[in-house]
């Protein structure tokens, strides 16, 4: 007989467990706290709980059983291997199954003896027990409803165990009672747990949503959105690990872990305001095509206009009658030997253009000044009958860019991309918790220095984390291989230009240490590298670098 003293103890022990599992952010987790603690003050020494799924049928989440040693599901990594308990059979419902009858009617079974009770199928049961030498008596199962009534899962306590005798007895109704609570506590607990993750997860879908918009604008971007965020976590995590430096006592919580993907992955958001035609110039004349075809056909009308003038001349030279032959035929191979110089420096120049509109690390002042002259030294008439310069202005300042396929200007409107980012982000109703994302994602672009873009921070004015996703930035940006303008560089190149940032005041000091005493350039390079990009390292001759 229970006394009023265990009741009001276990009454206790049902707040402080109702209180524990409101504070359960894992799922798994939270349905093995909601099953120990059902078994807990039931004094169970089994028990399964199930989650409904698709309305459909019953899915086996956490078993255990404390005689047998038998514990699945939830921490242990085990998957319970028991097919699901179908809720409908023939279209009727299953009311043969104790756990799918309390699912459908709402309603709480308690059996004081499987192996007496009429109106359930237990055979499978007895089929555990034959196999185990177990023997299930005592059955309580209780439906777990949530906030709107509907049945989410149910919990099923086996063989409870009286505290005196050590015997299998029957529950009682206190037990019931309790149970009952519990479930209910447990179902607002799961479901709350489940509306977050769902939330959750509709959120990194939505911004996954964004990136592929950003894909299909430009197949360039597209693979930077997803590399940037993976090589920022590689790097972060690299930080944590450090013991020693002046990153010794940083350190993240899996929240803080969370913080930081979500920005690495909405890092470029605002490129989803950037024109194509700057996103994917992938030559310097190009706008919604590439202009270097234009130039072709203006080489090509002075190339006729040079076979016209020879011809002209042929002509003119046949109807001088005063001319000998041997003259005539002179003058004749003159004209041929002029007309294939002029072709043959049309066809110079041509290339000479076509070869500086490909874009580079660097174009010298002399090969600018090339561009120019040949842009003006050619005359050509329109289709207006206009003479004009072989080149316009913008087709020789394009030509003329010194590094890349970008002007000044278009630099400026992709530049632009993080101004649009920052101002996405902060006009989000960001929680608690995740109100650093603007921060992080919105400081990849600036420079310890103060010399960075948009707002000039320094390295004092920003968080590790937004300086750490910068090195990621700019370590993909140099590595990427699916961009239209460069190749993707090797290891050691792409480790150069990164020293030469640090020397120069553009990245974190400390933090490329770390990636590069951490290794961490070589487990992004296995995973996202072609094997020709991996050469050898001599870390010694890192430009900056200090062991």
């Amino acid at each position: 007989m229970e006394t009023v003293e265990d009741l009001f103890a276990r009454l206790e022990q049902l707040n402080q467990i109702g209180a524990a599992l409101s504070q359960q952010k894992n799922l798994d987790s939270l349905l093995e706290s909601i099953l120990i603690a059902a078994k807990t003050i039931t004094r169970a020494d089994g028990g399964t709980l199930y989650l409904v799924e698709l309305e459909r049928q019953l899915r086996f989440a956490i078993m255990r059983t404390d005689s047998l040693n038998i514990a699945m599901g939830g921490s242990t990594g085990a998957p319970v291997p028991f097919y699901p308990i179908q809720l409908y059979k023939n279209g009727q419902p299953n009311h043969q199954m104790v756990a799918a009858y309390a699912a459908l009617t709402g309603k709480t079974v308690n059996i004081a003896d499987a192996y007496t009770e009429e109106g359930f199928d237990f055979s499978g049961t007895r089929q555990f027990d034959q196999k185990t030498g177990y023997r299930s008596k005592s059955f309580l199962t209780v439906p777990m409803k949530n906030h709107e009534g509907a049945i989410i899962g149910v919990l099923q306590l086996i063989n409870r165990e009286d505290p005196a005798s050590g015997q299998i007895v029957p529950f009682s109704e206190s037990d019931q009672r309790l149970a009952e609570s519990l479930a209910s506590q447990a179902a607002i607990a799961l479901t709350n747990r489940q509306l977050i993750d769902q939330l959750e997860e509709l959120f990194e879908s939505f911004i996954g949503l964004i990136n592929t918009a950003i894909d299909d604008k430009s197949p360039y971007t597209g693979g930077h959105c997803q590399r940037v965020p993976m090589l920022t976590m590689m790097l972060a995590e690299a930080v944590c690990e450090s013991r020693t430096g002046p990153f010794s006592n940083f350190a993240m919580s899996e929240s803080d872990r969370h913080e930081l993907k979500i920005a690495g992955l909405l890092h470029d958001c605002g490129k989803i305001t950037t024109p194509v035609h700057v996103v994917d110039k992938a030559t310097k004349l190009q706008t919604i095509f590439d202009r270097i075809y234009l130039i072709d056909a203006r080489f090509e009308v002075l190339k006729r206009d040079a076979e016209i003038a020879a011809l002209r001349k042929k002509i003119a030279l046949a109807g001088e009658r005063q001319a000998s032959e041997i003259d005539a035929r002179a003058r004749s191979y003159a004209i041929d030997r002029e007309l294939r110089e002029a072709v043959r420096r049309l066809q110079e120049d041509r290339e000479v253009l076509r070869h500086y509109n490909t874009g580079g690390e660097s174009m010298s002042p002399e090969a600018q000044e090339r561009v120019r002259q040949i842009g003006t030294h050619y005359k050509w008439t329109d289709a207006s009958g206009h003479t004009a310069n072989l080149l316009t202005a913008d087709e020789i300042d394009n030509l003329s860019i010194p590094r890349g396929t970008l002007t000044a200007a278009e630099r400026e409107i992709i530049n632009h991309h993080i101004v649009a980012t920052i101002k996405m982000l902060e006009a989000l109703p960001w929680p608690k918790h995740m109100r650093n994302v603007a921060e992080f994602a919105g400081g990849h672009h600036e420079r310890v220095d103060g010399k960075g873009y948009p707002r000039g921070l320094k390295r004092e004015q920003m968080s590790v984390q937004a300086r750490v996703m910068g090195i990621a930035d700019i370590f993909e940006a140099l590595t990427a291989k699916d961009r239209p303008y460069k190749r993707g560089k090797t290891l050691s190149e792409s480790l150069a230009i990164l020293g030469s940032f640090k020397e120069g005041g553009h990245i974190d000091p400390d933090l490329f240490d770390i990636f590069v005493r951490r290794k961490v350039y070589l487990r992004y390079a296995e995973q996202f590298l072609d094997p020709h990009q991996i050469d050898a390292v001599d870390e010694s001759k890192i430009p900056g670098y200090v062991p």
